[in-house]
């Protein structure tokens, strides 16, 4: 069981995750603090035990974090991160803020501050997401250690040596649940317009991509391995994929995209 004190800086969406994964993981609520100014975000685990706060100035004064887990808009970071320099040297600071790099947080929280830099994606608020993190010198292997292991709270975690391919991962993983949401969308308006019900159009489109997502995980199989096995040679699955897999077909175009999102990535950081 992860015994490590823990301060929680935002409760939304992402932060209120991980923090019902960790209640889930075993670590006691009496380790776990927050700060959130927001009552809608907090109620949820009051009952658990979760000692929230308005701001870091009512933080309790004896409780020493080992872990400060920022999960707040990257809009207000450069409003509410300085307050937290009170704790360089002294913990572990863990942010999950898109284009905001390690360097950024030293200048904020001091230059010798241990910081983690990491990329979920949405399919953690379901306990299906998979998250890439990044340090800089300051981790110790046993705070990188603990980091993985509080984000599996929120599905599979993997550590990156070179923060330069962060924007890789964020156009990848990060960005990548709209683009399987795109293909259900078009997939399910494309049945549609062949004649089906809107109902069984995107019941057909999202359980076919949900299933094959599934299988994929599961599989000893690599992706390509399973295409051709659903692809019969002269059958309806080949005649589709010839005009995906055509010159100017979805291979060309996530490519693309992907090397979009990667300048994206690269401009947001500065």
């Amino acid at each position: 069981m992860n015994h490590s004190k823990i301060l929680l800086v935002g409760c939304g969406k992402m932060g209120g995750a991980l923090l019902s994964g960790w209640l889930e993981q075993g670590i006691p609520a009496k380790n776990i603090q927050a700060i959130e100014p927001f009552q809608d975000f907090a109620r949820p685990f009051l009952d658990q035990g979760i000692t929230f706060h308005n701001s870091l100035d009512f933080l309790d004064t004896d409780f020493a974090p080992d872990f400060v887990l920022f999960a707040i808009k990257p809009q207000i970071m450069d409003e509410v991160i300085p307050a937290y320099s009170r704790f360089s040297g002294k913990c572990t600071f863990i942010s999950i803020a898109a284009g905001k790099t390690t360097s950024y947080f030293e200048r904020k929280l001091g230059k010798d501050s241990a910081i983690i830099r990491t990329m979920p994606n949405m399919p953690a608020s379901i306990r299906q997401g998979v998250t890439v993190a990044c340090g800089n010198p300051y981790v110790t292997s046993k705070a990188k250690e603990t980091c993985l292991s509080l984000l599996t709270a929120v599905g599979e975690a993997n550590w990156l040596d070179d923060e330069r391919l962060i924007d890789a991962v964020t156009a990848v993983s990060g960005s990548g649940p709209a683009y399987v949401f795109l293909l259900a969308e078009t997939m399910a308006k494309a049945g549609i317009n062949a004649g089906l019900s809107p109902k069984i159009a995107h019941q057909l489109a999202s359980q076919t991509i949900a299933g094959s997502g599934a299988l994929l995980v599961q599989s000893d199989e690599n992706a390509e391995t399973l295409r051709e096995s659903v692809t019969s040679p002269g059958g309806t699955t080949e005649a589709a994929l010839s005009i995906l897999m055509g010159k100017n077909g979805v291979q060309k175009l996530i490519s693309e995209a992907v090397s979009k999102a990667i300048e994206r990535s690269k401009e947001l950081a500065g």
